[in-house]
């Protein structure tokens, strides 16, 4: 399979290898603490789910958080990224193990809330350090492959951490001791990582030496400054603006339809007062979309040296409104479960071309910023569509109104950027291999 050998011709870097095993044991990890989350907060047997409930608890979780974005980009371009992989992850193990005593003691939700809050603007600056950190451990001519393997890779090791954390679940009696422990496996696998992003030089991931400032306070000052030179950086090259744009539009569709999911899965295709059912259909769901992922790191380095990674993103866009129209409106899990299969395929497809274009489209001085406001509008999109959820969605998530309005945004979303691509063809700054930019 051309994946595994690319996959194995990648793992031949040593460098690269270290940092794979990282985002590996990382997003593991952010796969279990995320259903001990969900099974607490949503699929509690003394609670009942409605979009709202759903959309609040996104909004709390997701949206505060996001306000991190701009520090991580900021400090991941003055601090040494294998010391920010290291320490965070040390830092979240340490979190988890006081979340899940937090969960034993029963404390009311705000306060597991703000514990959650506390894990999750952490492993801000992970995902964003492992995106800034990847060029510098690939050839530049192998960099498309990479993004095709290593973050879709994270993706699906996120879901077997979830799936495994789905098991527990099952097999372990209900109530805060099961979510006390699936939140201390997740802090354990932290650790896990912690260790392994130790093997790597100090210096390996950057920035260059004369970026690097030791204070805090100095780094945090420039902010604003840095936040502003970073976007005026992404502007002048219009391509990397246009596929964020593009990206924030599709994660707001996939926003929508994942609050959609859960209510179906709790409240439609369940009985609501069988939450391990509602729980284990969910799990169900998020391994035919991880499945999804992986073929999106299949085919995209196929694809695109053939048709472009632009066009790439388009064909994405369209698919996934047309997958919506034809699987989702029956609203019946098997159709739905097909449905979540190619939504996994186009959101990591695109993804994979969006990250492609950004780190060849900016320079590295400014690549950690501009990673870290691509994880702001992630979350702002995804909570955003979760407050439209709120008000548009009924308790059981069914609503042929809502989904029509959804395709409809993956296909214009995919015609306009086809046009700015038009408009402002790519021309890379980082040099990459030329067959995956042909025809643009």
């Amino acid at each position: 399979m051309t994946l595994l050998r690319d996959l194995a011709s990648l793992l031949r870097l040593r460098d690269f290898r270290r940092l794979f095993g990282t985002r590996l044991t990382s997003q593991l990890s952010d796969g279990v603490f995320q259903v001990a989350l969900a099974g607490h907060v949503f699929f509690s047997p003394e609670k009942q789910t409605t979009a709202s409930d759903v959309a609040a608890a996104f909004a709390v979780l997701l949206l505060p958080y996001s306000l991190v974005g701009p520090f991580t980009g900021v400090l991941l371009d003055r601090w040494r990224r294998r010391q920010v992989l290291v320490r965070c992850n040390l830092l979240r193990s340490l979190l988890a193990a006081l979340t899940a005593a937090l969960v034993l003691a029963d404390v009311p939700d705000p306060v597991f809330y703000g514990a959650c809050l506390v894990v999750l603007s952490v492993n801000r600056f992970v995902l964003a350090g492992l995106s800034a950190a990847l060029p510098r451990v690939v050839p530049e001519d192998r960099l498309v492959i990479a993004n095709a393997v290593s973050p879709t890779a994270g993706t699906v090791a996120a879901s077997a951490g979830a799936g495994a954390a789905f098991v527990v679940h099952l097999f372990v009696e209900e109530g805060s001791g099961a979510t006390a422990l699936v939140i201390l496996i997740s802090g354990a696998l932290y650790l896990c990582s912690a260790a392994v992003a130790a093997t790597m030089a100090v210096g390996l991931l950057g920035p260059d030496p004369d970026r690097v400032v030791p204070g805090v306070r100095e780094a945090l000052a420039g902010v604003a400054r840095g936040l502003g030179e970073g976007a005026a950086h992404v502007w002048r090259r219009r391509a990397p603006a246009h596929a964020l744009a593009v990206i924030t539009a599709m994660r707001f569709c996939f926003g929508v339809l994942t609050v959609m999911t859960l209510l179906l899965c709790r409240n439609l295709f369940n009985d609501p007062d069988d939450t391990d059912a509602g729980l284990a259909t969910l799990g169900l769901t998020v391994g035919v979309t991880a499945a999804g992922f992986f073929l999106a790191a299949v085919l995209t380095p196929i694809v695109t040296p053939r048709i472009g990674v632009p066009r790439w993103i388009v064909l994405c866009a369209f698919v996934g409104a047309a997958a919506q129209l034809g699987l989702g409106l029956p609203f019946a899990l098997g159709p739905m479960l097909a449905a979540g299969f190619v939504l996994g395929l186009v959101s990591q497809g695109a993804k994979i071309g969006v990250d492609t274009i950004v780190q060849t489209t900016v320079d590295d001085a400014y690549r950690g910023r501009v990673f870290s406001v691509y994880d702001v509008l992630f979350n702002v999109a995804f909570v955003g569509a979760a407050a439209v959820s709120a008000v548009a969605l009924p308790s059981d998530g069914r609503s042929p109104a809502v989904l029509i309005a959804v395709a409809g945004g993956y296909a214009v979303t995919g015609l306009l950027y086809a046009v700015a691509v038009r408009h402002h063809p790519l021309r890379p700054t980082n040099k990459v291999d030329s067959s995956g930019f042909p025809g643009i």
